[in-house]
């Protein structure tokens, strides 16, 4: 992997054997098996870098990078699936994307902030750690920023509460939760047992 300007350069190379000795052959090797498609074009079978393929597989997903393939111009693309196996990166599938078209992504939520309400006891849950946006290649930002700092105990955090790039449409209604602060199961399970023994007073009484 290289960089040129500010585009980040990946080299691959063609794959002509498919069979599952020649995909373990080149894991072996430190290789990586990959399809590049979309983009009203033929799929292209290839092979990366493994290393230097796994530095983008969080940046990868929303910002643009050029795969040189022999014989053929830099093919800007994202990351657009990656598969596993046992734990291991067995397979990459690249989206072959146009600059002047949207296209539809999956991007991390990036959790900032400690929520008031932990201080009190409560116990900050998440939702969501990641959501599919929409926008032009370069508009995509490499993460989401959601800020928990002020959240109290039964308080949510929304799709609706986030700040978005400008060009950049959610998948997600504006009422999905993110995050919330709830109360202890046991506290709350607790409290409940003080209410019905306060009402069975009340009522002896």
């Amino acid at each position: 992997m290289s960089s040129k300007g500010n585009n980040v350069q990946l080299a691959a190379e063609i794959r002509n054997e498919f069979t599952r000795a020649a995909r373990r052959s080149i894991r072996q090797n430190g290789g990586l098996p990959g399809v590049v498609y979309g983009s009203d074009s033929e799929s292209i079978p290839v092979s990366v870098n493994l290393k230097e393929t796994a530095r983008l597989f969080q940046t990868g997903r929303s910002e643009v990078f050029d795969l040189n393939i022999p014989g053929s111009d830099p093919v800007p693309v994202l990351i657009k699936d990656v598969q596993k196996r046992g734990g291991k990166v067995i397979h990459v599938d690249f989206l072959h994307i146009s600059m002047n078209k949207s296209v539809r992504v999956t991007i991390p939520l990036e959790y900032q902030g400690e929520a008031i309400g932990t201080k009190s006891g409560g116990i900050l849950q998440i939702q969501e750690t990641e959501l599919e946006v929409e926008g032009m290649p370069g508009d995509l930002p490499v993460t989401i920023e959601a800020d928990v700092s002020g959240l109290e105990i039964g308080d949510k955090l929304t799709v609706a509460d986030l700040k978005l790039p400008s060009g950049i449409t959610l998948g997600a209604t504006s009422e999905e939760v993110l995050a919330s602060v709830n109360i202890p199961r046991a506290v709350e399970a607790a409290q409940a047992n003080d209410e019905k023994a306060e009402e069975a007073s009340e009522i002896k009484s």
